[in-house]
Formats: C-alpha cells, sequence, structure tokens
C-alpha cells in the first residue's frame, strides 16, 4: 500500500500509542484529550516538557492587523488544545515576541505556554534593557527559559543570567546557535556545567551534532531544544513527489514533516524540537510527530538510507 501525503493534509486517524517504542528512561508518555503527547525531562530539575514545540521566526513578525493575527492565534489556541507548550522566540525575530504576548494573552493562555526567549545585544546593561522588554512585550513577570542568542556576548549575559535565575526572574539559562561551526563552541559551555538548555541546529541530513554535542548535553544533564529541523524548508524541497517508504507506517510516520521531526526525535538526547509554522495543519502535522512509535537504530538506519537515496 502506497503512502502519499502532503504538508497540507489534515491528519485523521492517529495510531494508538500504547505500543510506543521510547528509547530512553527521561521519555513519557502524557494524556491530553484522548491524544498521546511525547515528553521529555529537563534534566537539571525533572520537568517534563511535551517533545515538539513552535519556534516564531519569521512566522509570527507580523503587524497589528487582526487578519494577519487571526491564523496566529489559531495556531496558538491548537497548540494548548494538543498539549504542546514550548515556543521559541527572540528580539532577533521583529515583532514576534509581542505578537506571542498580545495572542496568548488575548486567549488567557499566556501562563500555560512555556515561554523561551533570548538576549541578542553586546554589553550587560544592553542586555539587561533587551530583556526587561521581552518581559513587557511576552505579558510575564517570570520567563521560562532566557538564552543567549547565537552566543553574542555570551559571558556578560550568563553572568546576568545565573542572578536573574537566582532572584526567580527566569526559570533555566541558555545558550543558542544554527550553525554547525559553533558545535564546539557550544560543547565547551555544556561541559562547563553553566546552562540548562543548550539550542542548535540538527536534522536528518544535518547530523554535525552526532559526533559529540548531541553526547555532551546528555552527559553534562543539559536539555536540548533543535532548531532548523526541516533546514528552512530545505528538506520539503527535496522530498517534493516522493512517496513515503511503506515501512514508515511502522513508526506511525504518515508524513514527510513527521519522517523528519521523528528522526530528530529518536535520539534520546533531545528534549524538545521547535518547527516553526503560521499554518495550523501544519501545527497539527508537526505535534503529532510527539505521538506513536519512534523509529529504533535500525529504523533510523533506514531512514537516513532513503533520504541519501534521493
Amino acid at each position: 500500500m502506497k503512502h502519499i501525503f502532503t504538508r497540507r493534509e489534515v491528519l485523521t486517524g492517529l495510531a494508538a500509542a500504547g505500543g510506543a517504542m521510547l528509547i530512553d528512561p527521561f521519555s513519557s508518555l502524557a494524556k491530553n484529550d484522548g491524544k498521546m503527547i511525547l515528553t521529555r525531562k529537563i534534566p537539571s530539575t525533572g520537568e517534563l516538557l511535551p517533545a515538539v514545540g513552535l519556534g516564531s521566526w519569521q512566522q509570527f513578525d507580523v503587524g497589528t492587523d487582526p487578519r494577519d493575527r487571526a491564523p496566529l492565534k489559531e495556531v496558538l489556541q491548537k497548540m494548548n488544545e494538543m498539549g504542546g507548550k514550548v515556543i521559541d522566540a527572540s528580539p532577533m525575530y521583529g515583532r514576534a515576541e509581542q505578537v506571542i504576548g498580545d495572542l496568548s494573552a488575548e486567549l488567557q493562555l499566556n501562563d500555560q505556554f512555556f515561554f523561551a526567549t533570548k538576549v541578542w545585544t553586546t554589553g550587560k546593561q544592553e542586555g539587561i534593557d533587551q530583556m526587561n522588554a521581552s518581559f513587557r512585550k511576552m505579558k510575564r513577570k517570570t520567563i521560562d527559559l532566557m538564552q543567549v542568542h547565537n552566543l553574542q556576548d555570551w559571558e556578560t549575559h550568563l553572568a546576568t543570567l545565573k542572578d536573574w535565575k537566582a532572584e526567580g526572574r527566569i526559570r533555566y539559562v541558555g545558550i543558542t546557535h544554527y550553525t554547525d561551526a559553533a558545535h564546539t563552541r557550544l560543547e565547551q559551555i555544556v561541559k562547563s556545567k553553566a546552562v540548562d538548555f543548550v539550542q542548535f541546529n540538527y536534522s536528518i541530513r544535518s547530523r554535525n551534532a552526532e559526533k559529540s554535542l548531541l553526547a555532551a548535553a546528555r552527559d553534562n544533564n543539559v536539555a536540548v531544544i533543535i532548531n532548523e529541523p526541516f533546514e528552512q524548508g530545505a528538506l520539503f524541497r527535496a522530498v517534493k513527489g516522493k512517496e513515503l517508504p511503506g515501512w514508515a507506517s511502522d513508526y506511525d510516520i504518515k508524513t514527510w514533516a513527521q519522517f523528519f521531526l521523528k528522526y530528530i526525535l529518536s535520539n534520546a538526547s533531545v528534549t524538545c524540537v521547535i518547527p516553526g509554522t503560521s499554518d495550523v495543519k501544519h501545527l497539527v502535522d508537526n505535534l503529532s510527530a510527539g505521538t506513536g512509535r519512534l523509529p529504533d537504530e535500525a529504523g533510523r538506519k533506514k531512514m537516513l538510507a532513503a533520504i541519501q537515496a534521493f
């Protein structure tokens, strides 16, 4: 039986997760409105997070026109209904922080989400001013995760974040980047045990993090957030017109998005992956990667071979 699905198809008939294969002890399945959502522990505290979240770069950088904001409001509403929590933003993302804060407040869901944002500037006071602005925009007295964006002036900002965490202004401290070239520096910081989270790029075709960064995060009890899971859409272009392998159904994979995301989630070191979208159908597709069975090592090898064959 052939399996042909697109990002535009609404998912139906999700497989029951009773036989889900979870490949590490830090995962669990939490029931939410009849769906089973994969969660993983934040190593430093044991707090559970849904393993699929939401990125906001580009998609949430819109103005005040209700017509522009309506699809995003729908995305946030559906995300909450499906048990999603992690929303990642940054001052670099234009108006994303403000839009997220406004819409989640309108929906009365502001405190239901796990807000992760960033500091992206140089200088101690400049960083403090920027982060205070993020609190106002996101309408929060406490930010769940504050990250140093792309390692910019990271030593200066980490000192501030350590103090703010002690004061209870932020709950977790993190660092981020989006290129392979930064992985060595990220690994060094992870090994210093100065952070709770590290965020970086990783996908089925971009696997530099598998060399040592993912293992370093695991070994040092640092949570991992994955960005660029679709390589800014390049993965979808690579498989355009291609059929999913028939064996994909063995892992409850119904779309190429789920194929790409489940490869990432099958690595036990990954805490959460944050594909960005402004389309509620795509959101449902993405979050559904957190249901059903995950590939084992043999499945991961088949997935790699399938992609490499294109």
